[in-house]
């Protein structure tokens, strides 16, 4: 069933372009039909899945002549990420429902990146994985090109770019794999278990980790991540932080650590005091959450803090990769999906709920309007979202942002203290934007007269609660996650990781 979540949101994709382009409100409800449907089918599966193996799902031969195969499997880490793509895909339609302009076009776009995203997370044959992580660049340029905001058209074409790029490099390494393997399957387990010589291992694992992290914002690589958040429109950008930025992340273990365990261990000798890409890509994950954290404190607009906020925190989980500890490893995928969750409440607030409303973004011009009395419900849902953004103890982000901390400071005590300095600037920036849009003291007697703004809608506050209760859900009760993160990281998969050096 779980390669229904595929079918189904492809189904629904060619099925809204079918639909008179008149009926935005017959598109809205069959896209959120195929969108909850898919839902159920994950959450089922990671309610009755409990153990570290991996779930084959479909294994039917595609290109035999090379040894490729149509190979769908789901362990938990899989499961974890389908978990977030279902509830982000059903709460971006929610805060899509005021759509008009070309929504079955829109939806469409929508559900075929949907699709393409569950493809990634369920494909084991690798060309199966990198066909459906190209898919995914199409509905993406669209969605923000077509019904962006802010310089649209760049934004949308510099997040393609760097994709591209991305995606070349991790082809290149996937070639190259296959080949010295043998040339005779793509099959993960197959890959993952022959013996690459370390040699090999040391220029194919950079490749493909970069090429993936491209895609997860790694600094000095991030710099499509700001403007094409600030350029898509709210469910755009809430896939974009939710599930797009996790897929590099995903890569990046799935494929480049799990292939080539070999890279990460040390060269033999010290370039500028660094002595393995383990320790290279640690510090520029470092440089990210702090980069990320103190560029966001001097926004003026309020959708940039939080898109520089999304560099930030995929910071901490490509540094939680890097620890090679199960509890820094368990961190880096609970982190996944609680920034998925919290990152896409947050654009929903900025982008839906306030810009939608207001037409503008700057925070100076916010804070006059008293938003926390004229939107009462967007003011509360920000604080909400960024006191579990800050790590508040009861919502994910605490969690996950405390067994990455650990990790660090077992496998980098050092670059702990760094870590420590992006904590305390990220409270910062959340804290000043918060204070801007919605709490700062107006000067009533000389400010303009501003129309009453529309209260906010049922769908927005039911996509706004979804995303909380799924917070503190597993800020409360992490096992939730845990039960079946740990059992996967324990699995023969990662067998090459533990025998390079995983403590």
């Amino acid at each position: 069933m779980l390669a229904w979540t595929i079918y189904i949101s492809f189904l629904g994709a060619l099925l809204l372009l079918l639909l008179p382009k008149s009926n935005a409100a017959a598109a809205r409800v069959l896209a959120l039909l195929a969108a909850l449907v898919t839902f159920a089918i994950t959450l089922v599966f990671f309610l009755q899945h409990r153990t570290g193996e991996m779930l084959t799902v479909t294994d039917v031969s595609w290109i035999p002549s090379l040894g490729i195969r149509y190979h769908l499997a789901a362990d938990g880490i899989s499961l974890v990420l389908l978990l977030l793509t279902g509830i982000i895909a059903v709460t971006g339609i929610l805060f899509s429902w005021n759509i008009e302009h070309r929504a079955n076009e829109f939806f469409a776009f929508y559900l075929l990146l949907i699709g393409s995203v569950y493809g990634v997370f369920l494909s084991y044959d690798l060309l199966l994985l990198f066909v459906f992580y190209e898919i995914v660049i199409i509905p993406k340029y669209f969605l923000i090109a077509i019904w962006g905001s802010t310089r649209r058209e760049y934004g949308a074409m510099k997040l393609v770019l760097y994709s591209f790029i991305g995606s070349a490099m991790v082809l290149v390494g996937l070639i190259a794999a296959y080949v010295v393997a043998g040339a005779k399957t793509m099959a993960l387990g197959d890959l993952a278990g022959f013996p690459f010589s370390a040699h090999f291992q040391m220029w194919a694992f950079p490749l493909v980790f970069v090429g993936f992290a491209i895609l997860a914002g790694l600094w000095p690589f991030h710099t499509w991540a700001p403007t094409g958040h600030v350029a898509a429109p709210t469910a755009a950008s809430m896939l974009l932080a939710g599930v797009v930025m996790k897929l590099g992340a995903y890569g990046c273990l799935r494929v480049a650590m799990t292939l080539f365990p070999l890279g990460l261990a040390p060269w033999g000798f010290h370039v500028l005091g660094l002595g393995s890409w383990r320790e290279v890509f640690a510090v520029l994950a470092v440089i990210g959450i702090v980069y990320g954290a103190m560029v966001a404190l001097v926004q003026k607009d309020f959708k940039f803090v939080i898109g520089y906020s999304s560099v930030s925190h995929m910071g901490f989980i490509l540094l939680g990769l890097m620890t090679l500890n199960q509890i820094g490893l368990s961190g880096a995928v609970v982190q996944m999906f609680s920034h998925g969750i919290l990152a896409g409440l947050m654009f929903a607030v900025v982008g839906r709920m306030v810009y939608d409303r207001t037409h503008t973004r700057e925070l100076a011009l916010l804070g006059p309007m008293d938003l926390n009395k004229a939107i009462p419900f967007a003011a509360a849902t920000f604080v909400v979202a960024g006191m579990a953004s800050m790590g508040l103890p009861g919502f994910s982000g605490f969690v996950a942002e405390l067994m990455i901390v650990i990790g660090v400071w077992h496998a980098f005590p050092i670059l702990t203290v760094l870590v420590g300095l992006g904590l305390v600037v990220g409270v910062a920036y959340i804290w000043r934007a918060m204070q801007k849009a919605f709490f700062a003291e107006a000067d009533r007697a000389s400010a303009a007269p501003h129309a009453p703004l529309p209260p906010i809608t049922l769908p927005e506050r039911l996509g706004a609660i979804v995303l909380i209760v799924a917070s503190v859900i597993v800020g409360l009760y992490p096992q939730v996650l845990l039960n079946i993160i740990v059992p996967a990281l324990n699995s023969p998969l990662f067998n090459g990781l533990r025998q390079g050096g995983w403590r």
